[in-house]
């Protein structure tokens, strides 16, 4: 067997693929010619380097569904609340109305502290600074209600008197068919806006 032949043999050779006679043959020729030996040595080397980096890029199975499972995006968890909102939700709608009636009240309560007063017929009340007066002999029909000041009370009032963040005086000679109410705290005025949307409920605390 000459060097050209022994060479085309080498690789089959690594492969097991060759006859017994054929393999021993190689075998000897190798044996005998150093420049072939060497030749098969480093074929050698080169396939088991090319098997060894075949092998890293090929993952096993749990490798594989580990990296796989690492790209896919996770669930988000919901949050408790969430959970709590979606399971209830008259009462979140319920507090949440309450809520912004009582940012409403709140911003009402705090925004202006000019007087204010509403009534139906105000044609006998007297304004004086933040004074409101229902002079003796005057009636006013309907409710009155006074913001950021002081009622004084002197007449007649067929109707409610409601004075907020302020203050009431009665004189002797005062009538009041209704209730008089005197509101001085946020908490009551808010309550007071609540219980004022459904008539028949209880008075500010």
């Amino acid at each position: 067997m000459d060097c050209k032949q022994a060479v085309s043999l080498m690789h089959n050779l690594l492969d097991d693929d060759l006859e017994r006679s054929c393999a021993l043959d190689l075998k000897e020729h190798m044996l005998a010619c150093p420049a072939c030996r060497e030749r098969f040595r480093q074929l050698e080397e080169t396939e088991q380097l090319l098997y060894g980096f075949n092998h890293r890029l090929q993952p096993t199975t749990d490798e594989l569904t580990e990296r796989i499972m690492s790209v896919i995006p996770k669930p988000k968890k919901q949050s408790a609340m969430f959970k709590w909102v979606r399971r209830h939700p008259a009462i979140t709608v319920a507090a949440v109305f309450v809520l912004v009636m009582m940012t409403s009240a709140l911003s009402m309560w705090n925004a202006d502290k000019q007087l204010l007063v509403k009534g139906q017929q105000l044609d006998g009340v007297v304004i004086q600074d933040n004074k409101v007066i229902v002079p003796n002999g005057k009636v006013v029909k309907g409710d009155l209600t006074i913001h950021n000041g002081l009622a004084e009370v002197y007449g007649e009032v067929e109707g409610n008197v409601t004075v907020v963040d302020g203050k009431v005086y009665q004189a002797s000679t005062a009538h009041i068919t209704g209730s008089v109410q005197q509101i001085d705290e946020a908490m009551s005025w808010i309550w007071y806006q609540i219980s004022s949307l459904f008539p028949g409920n209880a008075t500010a605390p």
